[in-house]
């Protein structure tokens, strides 16, 4: 149990922007113990559902994201090339140096051509607002959200700190890189 102890307390360090411990430290300091397991640790992320639908969760032990689902009185029509602001009941009480990402639903998106506006969508950890999806629709009919369908999903995510990102502004940047200035396409394509 010091073990885990021990480790639980250097992944704090590698989270926290005052501490020069890195995840590299982290590796090097634990690569000679003998675990026959490997012990797991989770951030505890609070929230409010004041929907009726299911709390937030994730469909299998290897999904990334979990499903935010519509919190809506009467269907809503979304109609083709128009986009929509869909609330969820949900509300999140998100640690500093994380976010929430929205991310589209690939099956809504590839059927039915409707996705999130402002892909990847980013929650801040200081908002505690009843989360929003900012929908389009980019198929070809009109498309019906009822209360409860799963619209987009959220992915849990560590930042950097802007305790830890200081802008130093200069009159030129160092363009003396392998891609230098090339943008969009510039790698190629095979």
């Amino acid at each position: 149990m010091e073990l885990i102890e021990r480790m639980r307390q250097r992944i704090l360090e590698i989270g926290d922007p005052e501490s020069n411990y890195t995840q590299e430290d982290f590796n090097n300091e634990f690569k000679t113990e003998k675990l026959n397991y490997m012990p797991t640790f989770k951030l505890q992320l609070k929230y409010s559902n004041l929907s009726n639908n299911e709390d937030p969760k994730y469909a299998t032990n290897l999904s990334s994201g979990f499903d935010f689902r519509a919190n809506l009185d009467k269907p809503f029509i979304l109609e083709k090339g128009k986009r929509g602001v869909i609330p969820t009941g949900i509300f999140f009480e998100i640690p500093e140096n994380f976010e929430i990402q929205v991310r589209p639903r690939s099956g809504l998106a590839a059927k039915n051509g409707v996705t999130v506006l402002n892909t990847p969508g980013t929650i801040d950890a200081d908002y505690r607002g009843e989360i929003k999806i900012i929908l389009i629709n980019l198929g070809d009919e009109d498309f019906t959200i009822n209360h409860g369908d799963r619209i987009a999903q959220g992915v849990f995510a560590s930042v950097l700190s802007k305790n830890i990102v200081d802008f130093i502004k200069v009159d030129k940047i160092d363009e003396n890189t392998e891609r230098g200035s090339g943008g969009f396409g510039s790698t190629g394509s095979k």
